[in-house]
């Protein structure tokens, strides 16, 4: 059976692991810590990354600095993943689902006005498959509205949306280094703050609520609590493991690149013969081969697809139930307008295998074993 996924591994993590054993210094904020917050900062152009135990600590982290009320309302959409959602729930925030746009199973970015309130503090924009949603719509609606904006980048690492890195153009950002992601440490995130003026308080709220970081750079004298927090500090084992990763950014990019274009070629004629449903690039949208997807006609056909590539050996899977249809959905939050499109173009979607170090073997099977659907 090939895997729908099989995590990252380029073959040095262990050695960095090994040697972060042997620095004895195996807790956070250690120096491979240091290290991946500095690459990914030089790389993306962030003002500043602090590594996080996952991509739901970072949305976490970024809920709590947008300094939500309760009654406060934050617009999301529904296709999306529930940390997305569960971050603000937790700051005590109302959730606004608006409708996707099908070309990219993005928010829709021309139904988030409609959705503001007087309560409306934050829009939270989730880049699906690592395809950017349409930020200087979005922007421009937050500017105007005096509202926060939250990017939800855990599939985004790699990819631009008109030159600038996903995750460095809102407020804030959320990547995450799950074993699912491009880039992986088992268990992990980061957030992006674009703001220097934040960068203090997120130390903090990282820092278990102390000023340790302060204290380890000199500024104080000794470190106390000052705020609330938690400890969102992932282990230098995980960050060494990540940075491996790190310094074989392009070659893992790459390689998912060549699976994704290969995949795209084969398919297009079932697009052009009405079979499928592709996915879009808008123009100025740099992805990352996060993920592959192809739209069925119907939930019915899909499911048909699923069993048949699994039948020759190819696990595919469906994503997200929507979220405003969930049971806590239906508990913290509503749905603003109709939705068009994101139950029933959830119902359609459909991922490939996708990872790095996909052969070409396994790769030419799945094609093969999509096309023969519909022979």
């Amino acid at each position: 059976m090939i895997s729908f996924n099989v995590p990252p591994l380029v073959g040095t993590e262990l050695d960095y692991v090994k040697k972060a054993i042997e620095n004895h210094k195996i807790c956070g904020d250690g120096p491979f810590t240091k290290e991946c917050n500095t690459w990914l900062a030089n790389r993306f152009g962030a003002q500043k990354v602090l590594l996080t135990t996952s991509g739901t600590t970072a949305l976490e982290m970024a809920a709590l600095m947008c300094d939500l009320e309760p009654g406060d309302e934050v617009i999301l959409p529904s296709f999306t993943f529930s940390s997305t959602a569960t971050a603000f729930v937790l700051a005590g925030a109302k959730l606004v689902f608006v409708d996707v746009r099908p070309d990219t199973m993005n928010i829709d970015e021309t139904k988030i006005e409609a959705a503001i309130t007087d309560k409306t503090k934050v829009i939270c924009a989730m880049h699906y498959a690592g395809v950017a949603c349409e930020m200087d719509t979005i922007m421009d609606i937050a500017r105007r509205h005096g509202l926060k904006v939250v990017e939800d980048a855990a599939q985004g690492v790699m990819s631009t949306y008109k030159g600038k890195a996903l995750g460095t153009i809102g407020d804030f950002g959320c990547f995450s280094f799950h074993e699912t992601k491009n880039y992986s440490m088992g268990e992990g995130g980061a957030l992006l703050i674009r703001d220097p003026e934040y960068n203090e308080r997120a130390e903090i709220l990282r820092e278990k609520g102390t000023n340790r970081a302060k204290f380890f750079r000199g500024q104080v004298d000794k470190y106390t609590w000052v705020d609330y927090g938690s400890s969102y500090l992932p282990s230098e084992m995980n960050a060494a493991y990540l940075y491996a990763q790190l310094l074989e950014a392009d070659r893992i990019n790459n390689d998912r690149l060549a699976s994704w274009n290969a995949y795209y070629e084969a398919f297009a004629p079932l697009e052009q013969a009405g079979k499928v449903e592709l996915p879009a690039l808008p123009e100025g949208c740099v992805h990352n081969a996060h993920m592959f997807w192809l739209k069925l006609r119907d939930l019915e056909e899909r499911t048909a697809f699923i069993q048949h590539l699994k039948d020759n050996g190819v696990l595919a899977v469906f994503h997200y139930i929507p979220l405003h249809s969930a049971p806590a959905g239906l508990k913290f939050g509503v749905f603003s307008g109709e939705d068009v499109y994101t139950t029933r173009e959830s119902e359609r979607l459909v991922r490939l295998p996708l990872y790095y170090g996909l052969t070409e073997e396994d790769r030419n099977t799945v094609i093969r074993s999509v096309l023969s659907f519909w022979k």
